[in-house]
């Protein structure tokens, strides 16, 4: 099988390490760590004729795509008009990740349980704030795509106003800011879920759990994920079995029924409440950094796992999780999520590989000819894989201990919640 990846960063490594054993593999634009799987292909992932042209020239098999914002602008449409196998939805699907506002209408209209809402558009401040000061303590979130950066934790009317004020008022976030969806704020633990479909069938892959502040305890801002765990000891047979029936089978029927078939990975974010699983958010695509703990877990053909969903008949497939836990440990440049410099010189890569059951996953790196430089916020995912969740912790701890460059920053405290340590 002939593959193209689509992205750069340590999903799309991931991918890429999962997909390793195929005849051939081609990773737009891909990354210092993705070369050693595949050949990377200067080719950005905004240009889709370009995606286009050379999935049709090089007689590519399956496209892979790793990021929401090709998938939300139709690249995976592009593809199928020009019968290509894409892994990954329409634009129309998209809109589920795409538009907060959407994916909330969508689910109060069919009675998929998720927080209290309301949205607000431009113009609306004052009806915003006041709706927001009802709640008290609520989440402020950008309705477009703003690379998971998009949800502000407001646990009073002063945090609130603040965050209303960054998004409507100073636009921090540009037009993924102007509409935002304010909810009430839910108590519960967090948990993520992994649905691999083909629009009618679907299969489940481990579910996770990510870190999205910043610092030790879930201080400081949102970012893009600092670190995961799967699989979730919160999601029991008995919660995946409730969301099963309540969610993911409810949102691909009603999906399909207006006209939005949903095919690929469909990555549902759970607050787990004392009234059962409700939905935080959904994504169009393999969370990051999930991938990087959720694809190292799945024991059969990754390859063939996904042209089923590209191609139709993954309810045929029979496939099971290895019985095996993964950590990862992001590691950051100083100043992340916000303002940081570029070009620090990584060492201990080879050293941190060579740590028992370790992966470590490029995603904001680069090189010179002669060393790997940071290039990113988020500069690498530390991944582990052990028989136990604190063998994998443990490992993957180790490894980060290897890895040295100038202002690096990760947390302590990945998988602490599973341990009953946080």
């Amino acid at each position: 099988m002939r593959i193209l990846i689509i992205g750069s960063g340590g999903r799309e490594h991931a991918l890429a390490w999962a997909l390793r054993h195929v005849e051939a593999q081609f990773i737009a634009p891909g990354n210092p760590g993705t070369q050693q799987f595949g050949e990377n292909i200067p080719i950005p992932v905004s240009d889709l004729n370009g995606i286009v042209t050379f999935s049709r020239n090089e007689n590519i098999d399956l496209v892979v795509v790793g990021p929401e914002v090709p998938l939300s602008e139709g690249l995976a449409d592009a593809l199928q008009e020009a019968r290509i196998p894409c892994f990954g939805p329409s634009s129309a699907a998209a809109e589920i990740e795409s538009s907060k506002v959407f994916a909330k209408t969508f689910m109060q209209r069919n009675g998929i349980p998720t927080a209290q809402w309301k949205s607000f558009q431009s113009g609306q401040f004052k009806d915003a704030r006041a709706y927001a000061q009802t709640l008290g303590k609520c989440v402020v979130k950008a309705s477009g795509l703003a690379a998971g950066k998009g949800a502000i934790m407001c646990k009073s009317i002063r945090d609130s106003e603040n965050a209303l004020t960054e998004l409507m008022i100073d636009e921090s976030l540009g037009d993924a800011g102007k509409h935002v969806v304010i909810e009430e704020w839910m108590e519960g633990e967090e948990a993520s879920m992994f649905i691999v479909t083909d629009g009618e069938d679907y299969q489940l892959l481990e579910s996770a759990q990510d870190h999205k502040r910043l610092m030790d305890n879930d201080h400081g801002p949102n970012t893009g994920g600092m670190g995961a765990y799967a699989p979730a000891p919160v999601m029991t047979n008995k919660l995946i079995d409730r969301a099963r029936k309540e969610i993911v089978e409810p949102v691909l029927e009603k999906m399909a029924s207006e006209g939005r078939i949903y095919s690929g990975c469909l990555y549902i974010g759970l607050m787990i409440t004392d009234q059962g699983p409700k939905v935080v958010e959904f994504n169009c695509r393999f969370g990051d950094p999930e991938a990087q703990v959720v694809l190292p877990l799945i024991d059969g053909d990754p390859a063939e796992i996904l042209l089923c969903a590209a191609k139709g008949g993954i309810g045929n497939l029979r496939f099971t999780q290895q019985t095996k836990s993964a950590a990862c440990v992001v590691l950051s440049s100083e100043g992340y999520p916000g303002t940081y410099e570029k070009g620090k010189v990584i060492s201990g890569l080879k050293e941190a590989s060579e740590v028992t059951g370790s992966l470590i996953f490029h995603a904001g790196t680069t090189h010179d000819g002669n060393n790997v430089l940071t290039a990113g916020g988020r500069v690498l995912g530390v991944t582990a894989i052990g028989s136990t969740l604190p063998e994998a912790i443990h490992h993957a701890y180790k490894a980060v201990d290897l890895i040295e460059f100038e202002g690096k920053h990760f947390r302590y405290d990945i998988g602490s919640r599973a341990l009953n340590l946080g």
